[in-house]
């Protein structure tokens, strides 16, 4: 089976909501091109890495991200809101503490963290396309590749080389690439990667010579490391994550906890998006 062909089985055998972050198998180094398989492959946190976690989350000192039950039974009432068919802790966490937002004071922010490769990132990709079209203009959509590991980051890198060239309308075709097994988009070396890349971008309009210098700009370099940070700060282990003003946290599988089909599931993510923006709205004035 060709690498094309084992990355497109690996994407369609993975779990039904997200794609999780799995750490290298103890004893094995990571080498600069691990395989598509585990990068692609589901969570598995070492028990000790997770006692410490528990420990800290109890003495209320664990890193940005999740909150337990308990701890949001003890938030202000603003920060449980919307009351009704949603429920903190169920269909989504508040963030504790709230994360600083890129988006301007009088807007709310909703963010996007994902990877090109996942396929529940792909599926969702098209309701939230149909949902930028129509969402409330206090609402700022931001979208942050995640970086767990070497394939994450190059296909992060190709992510904000486009930004750089104004070509994110070519998202699309990414996703597209990938899912149908014509090109992983990444290689065994770092040269090889960026090959096929190239390739792909002189594909699709763009100059060699422009890719080539947005590739390692300053400005690229820059976005990567803030996507690293992202990704630390608000403990992403599972993709699409969505963050609403950097005050909640939540997914396909905790909106559509409810949901008796992926379909609805995917509806009632956008729904709680809309729901939990609109309160923040109402904060903010």
């Amino acid at each position: 089976m060709n690498r094309s062909l084992t990355l497109l089985f690996v994407l369609l055998t993975a779990s039904v909501t997200a794609c999780g972050h799995e750490a290298p198998p103890a004893g094995v180094t990571q080498t600069t091109a691990p395989s598509v398989q585990q990068a692609a492959t589901t969570a598995a946190v070492d028990s000790t890495v997770a006692s410490k976690e528990a420990a800290n989350d109890a003495a209320n000192d664990q890193p940005v991200g999740t909150t337990s039950l308990e701890r949001v039974a003890e938030l202000p009432a603003q920060q449980q809101l919307p009351n009704g068919r949603w429920k903190p802790g169920v269909n989504y966490d508040p963030i504790v503490p709230a994360q600083p937002k890129e988006a301007p004071a009088n807007k709310v922010e909703v963010m996007e963290v994902f990877w090109y490769a996942c396929p529940h990132c792909y599926e969702l990709e098209s309701y939230l396309s149909a949902w930028r079209k129509t969402k409330a203009p206090y609402i700022e959509f931001v979208r942050v590749p995640v970086m767990w590991g070497p394939v994450h980051r190059a296909h992060a890198q190709l992510y904000y080389t486009l930004k750089e060239l104004g070509r994110n309308d070519l998202d699309q075709k990414v996703f597209d690439t990938l899912h149908s097994g014509a090109n992983p988009l990444v290689g065994n070396t770092p040269d090889e990667t960026f090959q096929r890349q190239l390739e792909w971008a002189t594909a699709n309009g763009i100059s060699a010579d422009a890719f080539k210098k947005a590739y390692n700009s300053f400005a690229v370099n820059s976005d990567l490391q803030h996507a690293q940070d992202i990704t630390e700060r608000y403990h992403v282990e599972g993709v699409p994550f969505i963050a609403i003003d950097g005050k909640y946290a939540t997914d396909v599988g905790k909106a559509g906890a409810n949901a008796n089909s992926i379909e609805a599931a995917h509806q009632d993510l956008i729904q709680l998006i809309n729901d939990l923006a609109a309160s923040e709205h109402e904060h903010q004035h």
